[in-house]
């Protein structure tokens, strides 16, 4: 069995139509999949970073992870990351890591619990040029199927500004209340989304 055909359905490549032979001479040298959906690994941070540092600074002014903060989590747990993949190019991703505590502390921005059973989702970011075209819900669902197929994962949870709440309860989220953790005059609020007793999904996602 390939390697592709043993990957859950949602996160194989979607694959363009199949187009008529054409010569060799007029083959492309490399053929790259339309849409693919991969975990990171260290050698993305950098595009990660140059992606989230455009989205965040110009609406909070503060990145969520740092460049070596980014490369920590893809060392320790790149199986907790998805980066959606256009033509070789990443245009949005995910990074996670595993909490082991009810609620979210200023130790879970840095830490990842090996033995937790909670994701802490700790950024969802969309290149600019993709952005309003419903990327980040798609990401963000295709993750969640992803985590479902965990056994070891329970819940995921993250924290977000006030006016990002409605876009993460369209992705099954619920306000658990306000964050401890801010950063500068930012304040939070955390949600949490269950992943576990899905059996029928896990049953029908190839997991």
């Amino acid at each position: 069995m390939s390697a592709v055909s043993a990957l859950p359905f949602f996160l194989k490549p979607l694959h363009a139509p199949p187009v008529s032979p054409v010569s060799p001479g007029r083959q492309r040298r490399h053929t790259l999949p339309a849409s693919e959906f991969r975990s990171l690994n260290t050698e993305d941070a950098t595009s990660v970073f140059e992606i989230e540092r455009e989205a965040f600074i110009s609406v909070s002014g503060e990145c969520p992870l740092h460049l070596d903060e980014v490369r920590h989590f893809l060392t320790l747990c790149p199986e907790l990351s998805l980066g959606w993949f256009v033509e070789g190019r990443l245009v949005a991703f995910i990074i996670g890591s595993l909490w082991d505590q009810d609620r979210l502390t200023n130790d879970a921005l840095t830490l990842h619990k090996p033995h937790g059973t909670t994701v802490h989702i700790h950024v969802l970011a969309v290149h600019r040029t993709f952005r309003q075209q419903g990327k980040g819900s798609i990401l963000m669902w295709r993750y969640l199927q992803y985590l479902r197929c965990l056994p070891y994962v329970r819940r995921a949870v993250l924290m977000c500004e006030d006016f990002l709440v409605p876009f993460y309860q369209k992705s099954g989220f619920k306000v658990q209340g306000p964050c401890e953790i801010t950063v500068g005059p930012l304040t939070f609020i955390e949600m949490q989304c269950p992943v576990r007793g899905h059996a029928f999904m896990r049953r029908n996602s190839g997991c």
